[in-house]
């Protein structure tokens, strides 16, 4: 990737990128194999990427540099044109971020935590609307003002995304959300993020489900490794891998990640072995 797609400031056009990796590199000891070796891709404003990979390929340390919760050892991160290691508070001021598995203050209601928090970005008078309206769009008002120790795993999966968009920001980062979610609200939250970029955002998130990405996605990035192997559309991942278009994004995400044809048919008849 072109550095200068990661140097280029927000314009509020079109091209504008509000997520841009360059050469990013990360290693969580000196000697051990990098998560994150120079990667590079970047999201522009309207459009949902998908961030795709195995177990362990550095999906989540990619999330945690991008958020500022860790500092890459090399390359550049840039958030809506605010340098990760220059701006760290600008950056998570316009960022909304639900983690694989949010952690909350279990003995404040819903409400007050989610208050909270707005408070924390000085949302203003409009907290309370803004809380309101987007607990209606998962009907959760009135678990609100239940104890977050009495909720589900899928309740607190929902407070988590009321959270990260209370505030308004520019930069919506999911890490794996749809686990835990009910049929319904997986749908709501597909078109909570549709329409967020609708309205000039980027919406970045890890997953596992390749059919949700797969319709829902503008873009993907496909991670193995620390190492990206791709980016781009869909149809340009037909046209890299060399598939014919009935191909579908689970089918070319195993071949391009190693689990080719013949491996996956061995894994089958293991399987089988194994339940006789």
């Amino acid at each position: 990737m072109n550095d200068d797609r990661v140097e280029t400031d927000a314009s509020g056009g079109e091209d504008e990128i509000l997520i841009g990796f360059s050469h990013v590199t990360k290693r969580y000891a000196i000697q051990a194999e990098p998560a994150l070796s120079e990667v590079s891709f970047s999201v522009r404003a309207g459009e949902i990427f998908g961030f795709l990979g195995p177990n362990g390929a550095g999906k989540t340390t990619a999330i945690k540099t991008m958020t500022g919760m860790l500092m890459p050892d090399s390359g550049i991160v840039k958030i809506c044109g605010f340098r990760i290691t220059d701006s760290p508070e600008d950056v998570k001021k316009i960022i909304g971020y639900v983690p694989d598995e949010p952690l909350f203050y279990e003995n404040m209601t819903g409400r007050s935590y989610s208050r909270f928090i707005c408070d924390i970005f000085q949302t203003g008078p409009e907290r309370d609307e803004r809380i309101e309206r987007m607990a209606q769009v998962f009907s959760f008002s009135e678990a609100l003002d239940a104890k977050i120790s009495s909720y589900s795993h899928g309740m607190k999966q929902k407070l988590g995304i009321i959270c990260a968009l209370a505030h308004a920001p520019r930069v919506l980062i999911l890490d794996e959300p749809m686990v835990g979610l009910d049929p319904r609200s997986v749908y709501l939250l597909k078109d909570v993020m549709r329409e967020f970029c609708n309205l000039g955002g980027s919406v970045f998130f890890s997953t596992h489900v390749l059919d949700v990405a797969e319709r829902l996605c503008d873009r993907v990035g496909i991670i193995s490794r620390g190492r990206l192997l791709f980016e781009g559309t869909f149809d340009e991942l037909k046209e890299t891998s060399g598939s014919t278009g009935t191909a579908t994004l689970e089918e070319l995400f195993l071949k391009l990640t190693g689990e080719d044809s013949a491996s996956l048919e061995h894994a089958g008849k293991s399987v089988k072995e194994a339940l006789l």
